[in-house]
């Protein structure tokens, strides 16, 4: 009954007409049907028309997000094909006038493969992509194979190969940008993967911004932040580049590596005005955005990027920062895990949950997430921040001190890197001297740098030099505004009877952050007029986030502590 005049379209061509017109759903429901049919009389359809039959079927699941399901009738197809291979061999003719042009438009097997790997990273079973994709030929690769087994061989930690598949990208596609970027995070060196498209940009009119542009990137690979912002900026200038989204999403990016938070925030606020629909980087901005107070920024942020997409990890991770710093610590493990959920390479995520169990008492958990977020960013100082806080909460101060000072050689003598070595430092009595010491040449690198301003405080507090301190921070605070700067000089205005200007100096770090607890509590003690030596006990603790927090926190997020406590390392993979 379904066969059509011997002139007209066989049905496998009309479904094949569909799935080119794009009508997924109709394609499902009639392929669907008919593969029953076949079933039931396996001499309606010739083996081609089966092959068929079964990809655009498995297409139609693919796109309906099946993918499990999708990848079983990919598997059939291509059983069905070798079986079609073998026939064809033997039989080369069946004589029939529409197998003709059926055999002439058969879906490619390699794109069947494709499609299959796609599955399995969906699925989160990477192995079973990398296996079939190796098991193409490599001459037979497209571009779109070799990059997306370049990033599954770097995510398996087997460098070489990603490598290999990466520079196989460039050969025939030598503008492929995320290729060169994934060639230079694996070390590759600048002036290599510019030699591969030196012909392009020697062909092509105004691309000679593109070996700047890889040399820019080079620096960001290397963590050489100071080199790859002034590179970026050189770029950035250029009337032809000026105002592009990435560039400065980059440069937002670079200057919170650097430490340089306020032109962090600066550069995000650009690159979000210029693209109201921005979703990479705002992870980062909402985190920075937390750490400032601006609780309320961060909370229309989140509905922001959650009414953009919910399928990205950045809306997660800015919702996850409101709950942190709110003090919710399980909700905030919780939608860390979602993150992560979503994009397992996501290093914000990861951070963000690692942050929250340590607050919650979990060190040693806490310890795996900054562990792989080393792994994922080796380049990023707050990676090795988050992991030494963990040592330092379970007076590990050995391991500590180790890490501390590989961080020290590897990323170079700065300012961060000599402070968070003085923190460990701080932390033994033994060591005091070298603390000072460090913190010194830090600050006489990066006078403003906050965090060795307040390291340097709680030092001058131990000593009780309290003049000193004031000074210190009066000097840090004349061309910047910052709650805990503001807090600490209140504390030591106290110590120094200076009673009305510490009341001044709390209510400032109020006004910038209205959930400083610390200043609130600084505020309260003066308002029932204790002794100005009780107040200063708070310094010894100053700047460390979450010491007696937990208690407030239990039973506060019970439902978020449910869910958290269901979820399986790095999300749930």
């Amino acid at each position: 009954v379904l066969r059509p005049p011997a002139a007209g379209m066989s049905v496998v061509e009309h479904v094949r007409e569909m799935a080119a017109a794009g009508l997924h759903s109709n394609v499902r429901l009639l392929s669907g049907l008919l593969l029953t049919m076949s079933g039931n009389n396996p001499e309606l359809f010739s083996p081609s028309q089966k092959y068929q039959l079964l990809v655009y079927h498995a297409d139609s699941l693919f796109h309906d997000k099946e993918y499990r399901n999708a990848v079983s009738k990919y598997t059939m197809a291509l059983q069905q094909k070798k079986a079609l291979s073998k026939t064809s061999k033997v039989r080369p003719s069946t004589g029939n006038a529409a197998s003709t042009p059926q055999s002439q438009c058969l879906p490619s097997e390699i794109e069947v493969k494709y499609k299959m790997a796609e599955c399995y990273t969906m699925l989160k079973q990477d192995k079973d992509a990398i296996a079939i994709l190796d098991g193409i030929p490599s001459r037979q690769r497209t571009p779109k194979i070799n990059m997306m087994l370049a990033n599954l061989y770097k995510k398996a930690g087997q460098e070489r190969s990603s490598v290999t598949s990466y520079k196989e990208v460039l050969r025939q596609c030598p503008l492929a940008l995320d290729a060169i970027l994934g060639l230079l995070s694996l070390s590759v060196k600048g002036a290599e993967v510019a030699s591969m498209t030196i012909n392009v940009i020697q062909s092509i009119p105004n691309l000679d911004w593109l070996s700047v542009w890889i040399k820019a990137y080079a620096f960001v690979h290397t963590g050489d932040n100071t080199r790859a912002i002034n590179t970026i900026c050189s770029l950035e200038k250029k009337s032809l580049l000026r105002d592009n989204v990435d560039l400065l999403g980059s440069l937002a990016d670079l200057y919170f590596r650097a430490g340089d938070n306020k032109n962090s925030i600066l550069k995000f606020e650009q690159a979000q005005m210029l693209d109201p629909y921005l979703i990479k980087g705002m992870d980062v901005y909402g985190y920075l955005l937390a750490r400032e107070g601006r609780l309320e920024d961060v909370e229309n942020l989140g509905c922001r990027l959650f009414n953009i997409s919910d399928q990205h990890a950045e809306p997660w991770v800015v919702s996850g920062c409101h709950s942190f710093y709110s003090k919710r610590y399980s909700r905030a493990l919780y939608l860390g895990a979602k993150a992560i959920q979503l994009n397992s390479n996501s290093v914000q995520a990861l951070l963000l949950k690692g942050a929250a169990l340590r607050n919650m008492g979990r060190v040693q958990e806490a310890i795996i997430h900054f562990r792989e977020a080393i792994r994922l960013a080796p380049c990023r100082l707050d990676c090795y921040e988050g992991l030494i806080e963990c040592y330092l909460a379970s007076s590990s101060i050995r391991e500590a001190m180790v890490m501390a000072n590989n961080v020290y050689k590897t990323l170079g003598a700065n300012a961060q890197t000599l402070t968070l070595l003085a923190t460990v430092c701080l932390e033994d009595p033994v060591t005091q001297e070298k603390a000072k010491t460090l913190l010194d040449k830090a600050l006489t690198q990066r006078p403003d740098y906050i965090k060795a301003v307040v390291k340097k405080a709680e030092l001058l507090s131990r000593e009780q030099k309290y003049e000193d301190g004031i000074a210190l921070l009066r000097n840090a605070l004349a061309n910047q505004s910052d709650c805990v700067l503001h807090r600490i000089l209140g504390d030591f205005l106290v110590a120094v009877n200076e009673y009305q200007e510490a009341m001044d100096q709390y209510s400032i770090a109020l006004s910038l952050d209205p959930n400083d607890q610390k200043s609130l509590e600084g505020m309260q003690k003066m308002e029932k007029e204790e002794s100005p030596t009780d107040a200063t006990q708070e310094e010894d603790v100053d700047d460390m986030e979450g010491s007696g927090e937990e208690g407030d926190l239990e039973g506060s997020d019970s439902e978020a502590a449910q869910w958290a406590d269901q979820e399986q390392w790095f999300g749930m993979q």
